[in-house]
């Protein structure tokens, strides 16, 4: 399959960088072959969201990790403040309450919600240290359920529950996968990985990545490897 703009909008490229600077370097490199940026605490407690303005500006599409969880009415005046910045992808914890609000507030907007399951960096004997009595793939499962119930555009879960979410969500909502490692790299903290085209042969919509193209020492060869890997199985 060529490499379309459709397609290459299927990449997120999480600009887990330490400042603006470095994030701004990521995006000149991978200009021309990504299109969708993710931006989360690290670089968002150092300039990023004014940042993220500027990816909008120049006509990228930017996703939000900021897994937002509160009282309802902080989340809701909270999610209605970033769909008013015109941002495409914004997390939130896919607790059943906070995700109504989330949709209360981002109605009308063009702010796809997107509730956070359980972290791919997870495994059933973290959850059980965190006092959940659900195996992470039951929990994902659950999750996915409420999210499609209240209403969200999409979910984010490992891709390793992609099928079975797919099986219970259908295929509208968006699917956005962390934790992809292309094959023989190096996993790191993550614990449930899958590479690209597996990730997307599951059911994915989307995938994140981040180390395995920024810490590369070439990354836009790394992009591309990636981007040319999912076009043989995307649909």
């Amino acid at each position: 399959m060529p490499l379309t703009d459709t397609l290459r909008e299927r990449l997120i490229v999480a600009l887990d960088v330490p400042d603006v600077a470095e994030a701004r370097k990521v995006v000149e490199t991978l200009e021309g072959e990504v299109r969708f940026f993710k931006i989360g605490y690290q670089l968002a407690f150092a300039g990023g969201l004014e940042f993220a303005r500027e990816l909008k500006r120049d006509g990228f599409r930017v996703f939000l990790d900021m897994k937002l969880l509160d009282i309802d009415n902080t989340v809701e005046k909270g999610v209605a403040n970033i769909a008013a910045m015109g941002f495409d992808m914004l997390t939130v914890h896919a607790y059943p309450k906070t995700m109504r609000a989330a949709v209360r507030a981002a109605q009308g907007s063009g702010l796809c919600l997107l509730g956070a399951t359980v972290l791919t960096s997870m495994d059933d004997a973290d959850l059980t240290a965190a006092g959940y009595g659900a195996s992470a793939s039951d929990l994902v499962i659950a999750r996915a359920r409420d999210a499609a119930e209240a209403g969200m555009g999409g979910i984010v879960a490992s891709a390793q529950e992609a099928q079975a979410i797919r099986t219970e969500i259908g295929p509208e909502m968006a699917l956005v996968t962390p934790g992809i490692r292309p094959a023989g790299a190096d996993a790191g903290d993550q614990k449930r990985v899958m590479t690209p085209a597996r990730a997307i042969a599951a059911g994915a919509s989307h995938l994140v990545v981040g180390r395995p193209i920024v810490a590369a020492s070439d990354r836009k060869r790394a992009a591309m490897d990636i981007l040319e890997e999912i076009s043989g199985v995307a649909a």
